[in-house]
């Protein structure tokens, strides 16, 4: 792999580096020898998630570099896929993320409105997290779960049939709970 000499400093600037910790690295490295010799690349998405579940929830420039020197990939090639995918937070977000469905099928069965209903409940717009860093709003294309909008997924858990009560006591619930790992909860 190559260093990229044409990357600017200031996007790492008052970014913390970034390590994997013993047990991450050795999860890293079962998930590696999964794959053939010179097909290491393709572990590039479960160790993303382990990098952001390290790294309090999203994916900082060293935290994919350091996905990038593990692999053995040039930088772009984490960062294509770590852009493409709305499962990876490339800015920080609260301790608990909400996504909600909002494409057709959840939409008719009212996704708008439990948006909107978030949207007031929690003083935040999609892409925006709360002032206690608790919750961090996203809209998703579709979570796969057409039958059962309208719906939203926090973590790896889809909460279906919602109506403004259901987000409500959800909302109370995460309130309560400890923090979740996008990935180690899965």
């Amino acid at each position: 792999m190559m260093d990229n000499p044409t990357r600017s400093h200031s996007a790492t600037e008052g970014v913390a580096a970034f390590n994997f910790s013993e047990q991450g690295l050795a999860e890293c490295r079962t998930i590696i020898g999964r794959y053939p010799q010179g097909f290491q690349k393709s572990a590039v998405i479960p160790i993303l998630h382990i990098a952001q579940a390290e790294n309090d929830g999203w994916l900082s420039v060293p935290a994919m570099d350091a996905v990038a020197k593990l692999l053995g990939i040039q930088y772009i090639e984490v960062y294509e896929v770590a852009t493409f995918y709305s499962m990876f937070n490339l800015a920080p977000v609260g301790k608990h993320v909400l996504e909600v469905c909002h494409t057709v099928p959840c939409m008719l069965r009212g996704s708008d409105d439990i948006i909107a209903h978030i949207e007031k409940r929690l003083g935040i717009k999609p892409g925006e997290t709360t002032k206690d860093g608790l919750f961090t709003l996203k809209t998703a294309e579709c979570l796969g779960s057409c039958g059962t909008a309208p719906m939203l997924q926090c973590g790896a858990k889809y909460h279906e049939h919602l109506t403004l009560e259901k987000v409500d006591e959800l909302i109370e619930k995460l309130r309560a709970e400890p923090k979740r790992n996008n990935y180690t909860d899965r």
